[in-house]
């Protein structure tokens, strides 16, 4: 199979609402490359030599054989990818980060652990430290001496962290700050020898503090008892007039939310692979199991209502990992050149990601929303064994559940994108008032017209991803026009804007990839069942959320206008998807695996 070079233009976020993309004109999976796959293969083999054969026993609380693990990945750079090599650092790109996320996603414990010390433990102190801080702390981090925790969330202060009342006072003579506070819910919080701390100057600043677990006044409470992911660690840490020198403030005062939130865009992009690998694991442990079990004479993967649950898995794990990818390929094409050799290089770095803060948070919900309903199907596939916790399935099923709240919890993530995309345009960056007014009128003037006889194959899907992104400028104009400035009070039409939104750009980049994929001969059957299938079922969520949204934005006549032009954009055949997901099914079962 070769796969044409993407050819990746420098866009703005949000901007897929509002331009056509062809198929080489995104990034996917397919464009990863050799260096790429040897990061790969490299983090393959740390999993099976290094995490498999001890799963049991992190899964029990071995805290010291977690630590010890991940100091054998740091050995091998896995936990400083983006790191630059004079800290200590492997000096790669953000796509091989992404890579590393997801080979090390099998098991959610193991994966909290690495994860918060190569992503929020040690970022903050990459991209905002100071060069004094990077030369005392990276080089222990990238080779996890020194394990990195953050400490945002407070007792009460999750999803509001602004409202955080731990608070830091400048001594008299200027020499440190005086911290004092409790923070919750700390992931690595009880072996972590550094700490990323938000804390209020004098009660009022909202800033960021690098602390050392070995400081006079700092400790760590009892682990919690948690649902899932027990193996991880999670405490409270306490401060109690810690010292803090004032070269550890880390940024500017009173900048503290530009840390925060930038680190957590990252995390929210991160956790797309995370939930990838994590799905391709479920998935691959579903099909095996599906082989082996026998009922009723014969596989049960031979039932249809199993083949179905088996196929809409892969089909929704498709989708999610062509939007990561996409993603990412989006960052890096602002990136392009991007070295640490240039002068506010971590700037550039961050300034690329925040430009994609709206789909950072749409991946969040998408991945873990589909990493939910996979693990639950595969519990379902494995019967009462799947309830079971001899079965990873069932640690699995326990473990997903934490990805709807990590890095802001998905009812915040929806908030977010929509008004992400509307202060956007509100400040003139994004053309989404005119946009809208043009589909109205679009709309208004006929039928959407019938795809051109020159788009190729699944011209009907590419037609039908055009039209779900102008259902949601629709929307979004039809929220405008009804609530004006007062929009960002009515949080379930917001929520309902961004599900729509989020379809869009999946629908989008499941039918530019499986094009990408048809023109180089690869999967054809298979490639062009699963746009096929999961176009037409994004198109019938979009339009049931779609009718719930307009609902609350008019009424009478106006109303039965808008339900008339959304019956019109999302008009489409339907295919026999029963034949469509046996197909993919069969492709499935023989491959044993995700097949992509």
């Amino acid at each position: 199979m070769t796969i044409t070079p993407a050819v990746l233009p420098k866009t703005a976020g949000g901007a897929f609402l509002l331009e056509d993309r062809a198929e080489h004109e995104i990034f996917t999976a397919e464009d990863l490359t050799e260096e790429h796959r040897a990061v790969a293969r490299t983090a393959d083999d740390f999993w099976r030599r290094e995490v498999e054969p001890h799963l049991e026993a992190l899964a029990q609380g071995d805290f010291d054989l977690a630590v010890r693990t991940v100091r054998q990945s740091a050995e091998l750079g896995l936990v400083s990818i983006l790191t630059p090599e004079r800290y200590g650092g492997m000096e790669l790109d953000l796509a091989s980060a992404m890579v590393v996320a997801e080979r090390i996603a099998r098991d959610g414990s193991y994966a909290a652990w690495h994860g918060a010390h190569a992503g929020i433990g040690t970022l903050p102190v990459l991209l905002f430290g100071d060069e004094q801080q990077k030369q005392r702390y990276l080089p222990r981090l990238s080779t996890a001496a020194w394990i990195g925790a953050y400490c945002l969330s407070e007792p009460h202060a999750g999803s509001d962290a602004l409202a955080a009342r731990t608070r830091a006072d400048l001594a008299p003579d200027g020499s440190h700050y005086v911290l004092n506070g409790q923070k919750m819910w700390i992931t690595n919080g009880g072996k972590a020898d550094l700490f990323t701390v938000f804390a209020k100057i004098g009660g009022e600043q909202f800033s960021a503090f690098l602390v050392e677990r070995a400081w006079p006044g700092v400790s760590v409470g009892a682990e919690e008892r948690k649902m899932g992911i027990k193996g991880s660690s999670t405490c409270a840490v306490f401060f109690d007039q810690v010292r803090v020198p004032k070269e550890n403030l880390l940024g500017e005062p009173g900048r503290g939310h530009l840390i925060a939130f930038n680190i957590l865009n990252l995390g929210r992009l991160k956790l797309g692979p995370f939930a990838v690998g994590a799905a391709k694991h479920v998935l691959a442990l579903s099909l095996a199991y599906a082989k082996e079990r026998k009922a009723f004479g014969a596989a049960i993967a031979s039932f249809g209502l199993i083949q179905h649950k088996l196929a809409e898995m892969a089909i929704r794990l498709f989708a999610t990992e062509s939007m990561v990818w996409r993603v990412v390929g989006l960052i890096e094409a602002h990136l392009a050149g991007f070295s640490w050799e240039r002068p506010a290089a971590a700037q550039h770095k961050l300034r690329a990601v925040e430009e994609f803060a709206a789909e950072c948070s749409l991946i969040k919900v998408a991945a873990s929303e589909m990493l939910d309903y996979v693990v639950d199907e595969g519990v379902q596939i494995h019967g009462g064994y799947g309830y079971h916790a001899d079965y990873a399935v069932e640690r699995a099923y326990r473990d997903s559940r934490i990805n709807r709240i990590f890095e802001g919890t998905n009812e915040i993530n929806r908030l977010l994108t929509a008004g992400m995309l509307w202060k956007r345009a509100a400040k003139g960056r994004l053309a989404l008032a005119s946009a809208a007014q043009a589909v109205f009128q679009e709309a208004l003037a006929g039928p959407a017209p019938a795809p051109a006889a020159g788009e190729g194959p699944l011209g009907a899907e590419r037609q039908l991803a055009r039209q779900a992104k102008k259902i949601a400028l629709l929307l979004m104009g039809a929220a405008y026009q009804r609530y004006l400035h007062a929009l960002e009070q009515q949080q379930e039409v917001l929520a309902g804007i961004t599900d729509v939104v989020t379809e869009a750009f999946a629908i989008e980049s499941v039918v530019l990839r499986a094009r990408r994929l048809l023109a180089a001969g690869s999967r054809a059957a298979i490639v062009g069942d699963v746009a096929a299938v999961f176009t037409r079922d994004a198109m019938a969520r979009i339009e049931a959320t779609a009718r719930t949204v307009l609902a609350a934005c008019a009424e009478g006549d106006p109303l039965r206008t808008y339900l008339a032009l959304l019956r019109r954009f999302t008009k489409s055949e339907p295919v026999d998807a029963i034949s469509a997901r046996r197909r993919v099914a069969a492709q499935l079962l023989e491959a044993g695996k995700y097949p992509f």
